[in-house]
């Protein structure tokens, strides 16, 4: 058996361990009440140390994606994985409907005279300034997304004073007079959290993030916002939706 306590790319072993019975448990191959391998077991599977293997499991516990019971083993814990669908018109109290309650904080906010040249591209700013929105989406307490929002400021004057007394970006919008607005693209890609982002998210070292990056407008076509999200994949699914129009 081989011992080791890191991966040849110089990443923890646990980490690694860790992320593949994370993901068998999201994608429901190893369904609530499963109890997973002995440590033994798990350590002659993956050719590591005991240690390493709980190390893998403490980080699933921090999630409350396995709860131990003494005496008995560690299982598989009762958890609810949020499908967010993403469309045309994509909000997050659709994909809740009446399962959760959401909720958001404003971090901070700045309006940016110089906005980074693909912000300013993708916004088509042509030299005005952009407003930048930093803010925690929770679901029922249990925070999912880290989210970095850059607006036409000229759009969206007040857009912080009105976040903060709505609650959502959607009210806040409606507060100034935006009834509508529609997804233009929506790129998503991995990668593992940042420190920050995995402290803002209480989310284990080594935890992963899905990438949101969406473009929205204003329905005559305008761009209205350009929004950076990053989901906990332990918590969150996406669903991304196509139109059947031509």
């Amino acid at each position: 058996m081989t011992m080791q306590s890191r991966s040849p790319s110089g990443y923890s072993t646990w980490r690694l361990i860790a992320e593949e019975l994370r993901r068998q448990i999201v994608d429901g191959a190893s369904a609530p009440g499963t109890k997973l391998p002995s440590e033994n077991d798990l350590a002659e599977r993956f050719g590591v140390h005991r240690n390493t293997v709980r190390q893998a499991i403490a980080a699933l516990t921090a999630e409350q994606l396995v709860v131990s019971r003494r005496g008995s083993g560690t299982f598989v814990a009762d958890h609810t994985v949020l499908v967010h669908r993403i469309g045309t018109r994509t909000r997050l109290s659709d994909s809740l409907g009446k399962s959760g309650k959401a909720s958001a904080r404003l971090l901070d906010w700045a309006l940016e005279p110089e906005p980074p040249a693909h912000i300013a591209e993708r916004l088509q700013l042509s030299g005005r300034s952009a407003l930048r929105l930093e803010s925690i989406r929770s679901v029922n307490g249990v925070p999912i997304s880290r989210v970095t929002q850059w607006y036409v400021a000229e759009f969206v004057p007040r857009l912080p004073e009105h976040f903060k007394a709505e609650g959502t970006i959607t009210g806040a919008l409606r507060a100034l007079g935006i009834e509508d607005y529609v997804r233009v693209s929506t790129t998503v890609g991995g990668r593992h959290a940042t420190a920050e982002e995995a402290a803002e998210l209480l989310l284990p070292a080594g935890s992963v993030v899905l990438v949101v990056r969406a473009l929205d407008a204003l329905p005559g076509g305008t761009p209205l916002q350009l929004g950076i999200t990053r989901f906990a994949a332990s918590r969150v699914e996406l669903d991304v939706e196509h139109s059947t129009s031509v």
